[in-house]
């Protein structure tokens, strides 16, 4: 048991340190969002599985508070929605439970931030495709090699992991970093 975690610990220790390679990426990811945030607009989030609690614990975080008390930002997750989940998913197919939120949502000036840890994951993908077409920026979490969704998106933050454990890890990481860089763009102190 003590040899899993002390392997588990260390594989996580190496991922966290190549992450320093994606801190200007990052950096921009926070920018992006700031920039949308302090102009009116709304950041959505899509993930399936792990990446669906992953998008419901960022836009909580936004909706709520990171670390100060401050005002809301407007931050929706589409994956809580179980009426418009499981009508979209029955009349067009789980392919399109995403893609149909995004279109009936998301804006131009928006962002989109897109979770998926292979990056090949159909319902997300067409999420993005959507938001292309309304001009909404798209931000992809993935890792591995990033997938179909690294070359989709504005700006891709492909974690360099292959384990799906270590990928999660770091997506939670990076958005607890936009949440920081957004409090801290956006001089969010206090309410």
């Amino acid at each position: 048991m003590q040899e899993l975690v002390r392997k588990t610990l260390d594989e996580h220790q190496q991922v966290v340190t190549a992450m320093a390679a994606l801190e200007d990426t990052i950096v921009h990811a926070g920018q992006l969002c700031a920039t949308a945030l302090a102009a009116g607009n709304r950041i959505y989030l899509c993930g399936n599985g792990g990446s669906a609690a992953d998008a419901q614990h960022i836009a909580a975080e936004l909706i709520g508070r990171f670390v100060a008390d401050r005002r809301s930002l407007p931050a929706i997750a589409l994956t809580t929605d179980t009426s418009a989940l499981t009508a979209i998913g029955n009349d067009y197919g789980y392919d399109q439970v995403f893609s149909r939120q995004v279109a009936g949502l998301c804006r131009e000036g928006d962002v989109l931030i897109a979770i998926s840890t292979s990056g090949n994951s159909t319902n997300i993908l067409n999420a993005v495709d959507t938001a292309q077409a309304l001009k909404t920026k798209v931000i992809g979490f993935t890792g591995k090699t990033g997938g179909r969704l690294h070359s989709a998106c504005d700006l891709s933050l492909v974690v360099p992991s292959d384990v799906t454990a270590r990928i999660q890890e770091m997506h939670i990481v990076m958005g607890h970093l936009l949440c920081a860089l957004i409090e801290d763009e956006l001089g969010l102190d206090i309410a």
